[in-house]
């Protein structure tokens, strides 16, 4: 408990604010960016010695003003001459400006190293510690948040925030420096000069704060449309083949076109603000400029003060412009990297699925029971319920299909057992977690959900399993599988790296892949593409079921994953898996009647309800729903063929010679 309680506290310092969350991910490359900004500063220093230099040589070398040194200074040069030694070797204060140049320039590297190395660091733990946290989020977030804007707020966002911290704000104890000693040396030379040059400051500073809050929100909306950009091109280039085989073409490049358009326009209204803030500034900066050169011209020409001060003077006065300005960029930028931050904390609040304190890794090849199920999903307020008090349970060991109508609830029960989805009314040590995450973690943890019973294997309710151990001992199929852009071998394998050959060629005998990975030119190194697209849908359903029999869990579920397949092909891996599961527990989900008929147990889905369950016998002599569809597929009074047995009538769709389908 107190591990959970010291997890979720620290979870939520780090989220508390957006400085908060800077200070996180700047972690490691702090001490970087510090030294960064020693480095800046020493620069400031050198920079400013330059004019010193060229006031000294102008009054007290060249004209006859008494140098205005520091007195260790003009001890150490008296003791070696005076000035006259300087009048007699002017190369000496060439010399002298080379040297500071050079020191300048020595350190003026170092920042920008240790800046490009500090920046690159910090970039790396954002995005380290974004992709572990995403990793980590309920399945309802991901449902919930669009791929292509996830992924906008981990690369866009990520590389205006470092644009940020490198260029603006370790930048911001430099210009600050430079601030501090320019005006220090333009008071030494006309204070009311300077008093002049200063007001410029205030009047920067205070435009920038207005540009602030504009460029702000208008960042805000570019940022937004960006995301939604972002996330048509990706369901797009990667649903290409539903969109090239219903000539949608025209119709996703408009509708790209029209948010392209769309996202275009914020950024136009962006540029003019920040047009408008750098115009203000240039105006601003040309002013206070020529102000400075004539008044110094004046007081020049009257005595007050010398040649070569006025040269140092316009000098700093030139010196401290830049600064000035950056103050002003420093603060439209915060706008922008705000913005970015928020989006990033969006992510980083989400609180990640936790097991609850002495979760179990008990025996999973045990009777699963589902105990007064019911569960409902919740949009904008809206509650649609899947299930309604369901209640069954799968002795060890034996087959259960589940049968019904799309919608009717079968892979939301499936989802459930895994703990994709959660179910309310927690046990008393899950709401003791609950109540310590915070008022959000319900929420999150449910997925906006509404739900109630429990599901238990071994008696054991899952919520109370630890999630990875769940997980790992139920093997799940898909209806549409996912496969990585890898080799059919890499693919098999993922789900056991350590298998070995026969392992993987044993796993796709089952799944009846291996005759017609044998066929592929490159056999199991048969590159598969993007989400497996140079794979035919029954091709991929058989990998996807060979990647998850590799590791042999004690239960095993198939959610409609022999939908693509010929009815040889279902009837050949059903009796392979029949021959090959040995005392694993399996449930079958299919709208085929031909696929569940031999198992011990069918349940038949109606409206979120267990209408009818029985054996396939049972169900016909019935004459429900189960019959109904039996003789819709099969024909009235036909019975299914054997699954031993399986019809020559219905042909293979998937003979393939030398090569993977082609999408």
């Amino acid at each position: 408990m107190s591990d959970t309680k010291n997890k979720n506290r620290i979870h939520k310092d780090i989220t508390a604010s957006n400085l908060s969350l800077i200070r996180y991910f700047l972690q490691g490359s702090m001490r970087y960016f510090a030294l960064s900004m020693l480095c800046a500063c020493m620069v400031s220093l050198f920079d400013m010695l330059s004019p010193r230099i060229i006031t000294f040589t102008v009054d007290s070398v060249i004209g006859t003003q008494a140098p205005d040194l520091p007195a260790p200074l003009l001890a150490f040069l008296d003791a070696h001459g005076g000035v006259q030694l300087l009048r007699e070797q002017f190369g000496l204060i060439a010399c002298a400006v080379i040297a500071v140049s050079l020191c300048a320039a020595l350190f003026r590297y170092l920042f920008r190293w240790l800046n490009a190395y500090a920046s690159e660091r910090f970039v790396k733990r954002m995005r380290d510690e974004l992709y572990a946290h995403i990793q980590k989020l309920p399945y309802k977030w991901h449902a919930e948040n669009s791929t292509g804007d996830i992924i906008q707020r981990c690369t866009s966002d990520v590389e205006s925030i470092k644009v940020f911290v490198s260029e603006q704000l370790t930048s911001l104890v430099r210009v600050i420096v430079l601030i501090v000693l320019a005006v220090f040396f333009m008071l030494r030379i006309h204070p009311f000069m300077t008093l002049l040059s200063s007001l410029f400051i205030p009047v920067v500073v205070g435009y920038s704060l207005y540009f602030h809050r504009k460029i702000g929100s208008a960042f805000e909306l570019a940022d937004t449309e960006e995301g939604r950009l972002s996330a048509i091109a990706q369901e797009n280039l990667t649903g290409v083949r539903v969109v090239r085989a219903f000539g949608r073409e025209r119709y996703e490049r408009e509708r790209f076109h029209t948010q392209n358009e769309k996202y275009t326009g914020y950024w136009i209204h962006l540029m003019k603000i920040l047009t408008l803030n750098w115009v203000t500034g240039d105006v601003m900066t040309g002013v206070q400029n020529l102000l400075v050169v004539v008044l110094g011209a004046w007081f020049c020409v009257h005595g007050e003060i010398t040649a070569g001060q006025f040269i140092a003077f316009v000098s700093y006065n030139a010196m401290l412009i830049w600064p000035v300005r950056s103050l002003g960029r420093v603060i439209s930028e915060l706008s922008k990297a705000g913005i970015s931050l928020e989006r990033l904390r969006y992510i980083m609040r989400a609180q990640p699925e936790r097991d609850v304190p002495g979760a179990l890794t008990p025996p999973m090849d045990r009777d699963i029971a589902f105990e007064h199920v019911s569960f409902s999903y919740e949009n904008d307020g809206v509650r649609t319920p899947v299930l309604e008090d369901v209640t069954f349970t799968i002795p060890a060991g034996t087959t259960v299909g589940i049968l019904g109508a799309t919608g009717s609830g079968k892979s939301t029960l499936l989802y459930l057992l895994e703990r994709l989805y959660a179910l309310d009314a927690p046990s008393a040590e899950e709401a003791t977690v609950e109540k310590t995450h915070g008022e959000n973690s319900s929420a999150a943890d449910s997925g906006g959900t509404r739900s109630g019973g429990r599901i238990t294997i071994g008696g054991v309710d899952v919520r109370d399993i630890r999630a990875s151990w769940l997980r790992t001992n139920i093997g799940m199929v898909l209806q549409e599988p996912f496969l990585f852009s890898r080799s059919l071998e890499e693919n098999i394998r993922i789900a056991a790296e350590d298998a070995d050959e026969n392992e993987i060629r044993a796993a796709s005998r089952i799944a009846d892949l291996e005759e017609t990975i044998d066929r592929f030119p490159q056999g199991y190194a048969t590159f598969v593409g993007e989400r497996g697209v140079t794979l035919s849908g029954g091709q991929k359903q058989r990998t996807a079921i060979a990647q998850m029999l590799i590791r042999r869990p004690p239960v095993m579920v198939f959610d409609d994953s022999l939908s693509a397949v010929d009815a040889e092909t279902d009837a050949r891996i059903r009796a392979q898996l029949r021959s090959s599961t040995g005392s694993s527990t399996v449930i079958l989900v299919a709208h085929r009647v031909t696929t569940l008929m031999h198992a011990d147990n069918i349940l038949v889905l109606d409206h979120g309800r267990i209408a009818e369950q029985g054996t396939h016998k049972q169900l016909l002599a019935r004459g429900g729903i189960y019959r109904r569809v039996h003789d819709l597929q099969l024909g009235a009074g036909a019975e299914a063929p054997s699954a031993q047995e399986p019809g020559t009538s219905a042909q293979t769709a998937e003979q393939q010679k030398g090569g993977p389908h082609e999408a």
